[in-house]
C-alpha cells in the first residue's frame, strides 16, 4: 500500500507538459503508429500491465567562459568532459560533473570551428578558420602537432572510430584524410561543388557522410576516396548530417528548415520532419537510433521520434540561435549552445510510472493530479 501511495504522489507532482512528454515517449517505446495515438491513450488507462520508463530533459547547469559565440560542443567517450570551440579562437574543456572549465587551448589565430576528443581522451584535435588542424595534450594543454593543407577555412574535423585517421572538411570543397599519428596526408576527397560543412565516420570506419552548401549529402568510401552516393532533396544548404549507429540511415538538417531521414543503401528519402521555423543547424542521433535532437536559428532545441517523425520535446528560452548540440553516449545528457558564449547541459529525468492498477485505481490517481484529469477527460472508456 505504501508503494502505491508513493507512486500516486510522484504522479501528482508532474506538470501537464511533463505528462505529455511521457505519453509521447510511451508511444515511441511501444512502436505505436502515429494514427493510433488516441487508441494508445485508452491502452494506458485500461490495459497496460508493465512498468515503463519515460525520459524527458531538464536544464542541469550552464558552462560559462567563452568570450565569443560557441560553434561546436562534443562529449568525450567516457561522458566526463566536453570540448567546445568558439569565435574567441580558443578550444576549451569542461568537467561535466562540476561544470568547471579545466583546460584551455590557445594557439589558433582565428575562429575555432570544431574539435573532438581522441579515442582514449588524452588528445583533442581542433580545426579553425586559420586553415590549420591542431592536436593538443589534454593534461598539459600543450600543442602537439599542426597540420596544414586546406586552402580555405576548415569547418569540421573528426577521428575515425579506431583513432588512426583524421578527416577534415573545408570551404575549399574538399575532405582530407590524415594519418593521426604522423600527420601525413593520406588522400583528398573531391566531389562537392560548395563548402563542406560537416563530416562523420560510420561506426565501422569504412564510410564518411558529408553535408554541403551545395544542398547535397555525400556518402564516401574511405578506402578508395570515391563518393559512393550523393543524396539530393534539400532546397537549401545542408548544415549537418548524423549517421545511425547501425549505419542504416542518415539524418540531415538544412537551411530549408527541415530535417530529413535517408536510407543509406538506396539513398531514398524516408521521412521529412518539419517544425523548426528557421534554419536547422545541427542534428544528432541518440545511441538507440530511435531519437533525434536538433538545434536551430529559431532559438530552440527539439527532440524527435524517428519512427513517427513527431516532435517529442521542445526546449525553449534561449536568448539566441543554437549553433551546436551533442548527446552523451549513454543518451542521458544533451549539451548545446545556450546563448552567444555559454553552453547548457540538460539531463534526462526518468519517471517510473507503474500502471498495474485497474481502471478505478488509475481514476483515483488521476483525481489527485489535475493535469492527468484533463487528459482523462479526453479518453473514452
Amino acid at each position: 500500500m505504501k508503494s502505491n501511495t508513493n507512486e500516486k504522489e510522484n504522479v501528482s507532482q508532474l506538470s501537464e507538459k511533463e505528462i505529455k512528454i511521457i505519453l509521447q515517449n510511451w508511444v515511441q517505446l511501444l512502436g505505436i503508429k502515429l494514427g493510433w495515438i488516441y487508441d494508445f491513450d485508452k491502452i494506458v488507462a485500461k490495459y497496460v500491465k508493465c512498468i515503463y520508463f519515460a525520459k524527458y530533459f531538464k536544464l542541469s547547469k550552464v558552462l560559462e567562459g567563452h568570450d565569443g559565440e560557441v560553434n561546436c560542443v562534443r562529449f568525450s567517450l567516457d561522458n566526463r568532459k566536453v570540448v567546445s570551440t568558439s569565435d574567441d579562437g580558443t578550444v576549451r574543456i569542461w568537467n561535466i560533473a562540476s561544470g568547471e572549465q579545466i583546460q584551455i587551448f590557445d594557439g589558433h589565430f582565428d575562429w575555432t570551428s570544431a574539435a573532438e576528443f581522441s579515442l582514449h581522451g588524452d588528445t583533442v584535435v581542433s580545426c579553425s578558420y586559420d586553415k590549420t588542424i591542431r592536436f593538443w595534450n589534454v593534461k598539459s594543454g600543450n600543442e602537439l602537432m599542426k597540420l596544414e593543407g586546406h586552402s580555405s577555412w576548415i569547418l569540421d574535423v573528426r577521428y575515425s572510430p579506431d583513432g588512426k585517421i583524421i578527416a577534415s572538411s573545408s570551404c575549399d570543397k574538399t575532405i582530407i584524410l590524415w594519418d593521426a599519428h604522423s600527420g601525413k596526408k593520406i588522400q583528398t576527397l573531391e566531389g562537392h561543388s560548395d563548402n563542406i560543412r560537416d563530416i562523420q565516420f560510420s561506426s565501422d570506419g569504412q564510410m564518411i557522410v558529408s553535408s554541403s552548401s551545395d544542398k547535397t549529402i555525400g556518402i564516401w568510401d574511405v578506402k578508395t576516396g570515391k563518393m559512393i552516393r550523393q543524396l539530393k532533396g534539400h532546397s537549401e544548404s545542408v548544415g549537418c548530417t548524423a549517421l545511425s549507429l547501425d549505419g542504416q540511415f542518415i539524418v540531415s538538417c538544412s537551411y530549408d528548415k527541415t530535417i530529413r531521414i535517408w536510407e543509406v543503401e538506396s539513398g531514398k528519402e524516408l521521412r521529412m520532419l518539419e517544425g523548426h521555423s528557421d534554419n536547422v543547424l545541427r542534428v544528432k542521433c541518440f545511441l538507440d537510433s530511435q531519437t533525434i535532437v536538433s538545434c536551430s536559428e529559431d532559438n530552440t532545441v527539439r527532440l524527435w521520434d524517428v519512427k513517427s517523425g513527431q516532435e517529442i520535446q521542445k526546449l525553449e528560452g534561449h536568448s539566441g540561435l543554437v549553433r551546436g548540440v551533442d548527446v552523451s553516449s549513454d543518451s542521458n545528457i544533451i549539451i548545446f549552445q545556450k546563448n552567444r558564449s555559454d553552453c547548457a547541459l540538460i539531463k534526462s529525468k526518468n519517471e517510473k510510472l507503474q500502471f498495474a492498477w485497474n481502471v478505478k485505481t488509475i481514476t483515483s490517481c488521476m483525481s489527485k493530479c489535475p493535469h492527468l484529469t484533463k487528459i482523462q477527460q479526453n479518453i473514452k472508456y
